[in-house]
């Protein structure tokens, strides 16, 4: 179950959900913070370009553990600078078919200057 509107707490935006709640899941899958390299690890030159690269690496990833994006309930975005924040949610709301998740961005350094946004899941199935 999804939960959206909680009694007590503030409404989220329409693109994330409070909470989800996994029932019966079989398989728990805990992915790394995914970076938008190309296969020879090369990042995307801008963030658009990374954008497409994460969400890439993110479904081969999960498509290696038999799983789908929509398999993914919780979502971590690392953002060098707050004005990514808006492309990185657009990006996340297409991945996911406007599917709500709980989710959290926070602006970070990352360890290479080239990299602008790290996203890391936890999908069950």
């Amino acid at each position: 179950m999804t939960y959206t509107q909680v009694d007590g707490a503030y409404p989220p935006s329409g693109d994330y959900a409070h909470a989800i709640e996994v029932r019966g899941a079989g398989r728990l899958l805990f992915v790394s913070g995914t970076m938008g390299l190309d296969p020879a690890g090369a990042p995307g030159k801008s963030l658009d370009e990374q954008l497409v690269l994460v969400w890439d690496n993110i479904r081969a990833i999960l498509k290696a553990a038999d799983m789908t994006v929509d398999d993914i309930v919780r979502l971590t975005s690392y953002l060098t600078d707050p004005a990514h924040a808006e492309a990185n949610a657009a990006a996340r709301v297409a991945a996911l078919n406007g599917r709500v998740i709980p989710t959290t961005a926070i602006v970070v350094r990352t360890l290479t200057p080239d990299w602008l946004v790290e996203i890391e899941v936890v999908a069950a199935a």
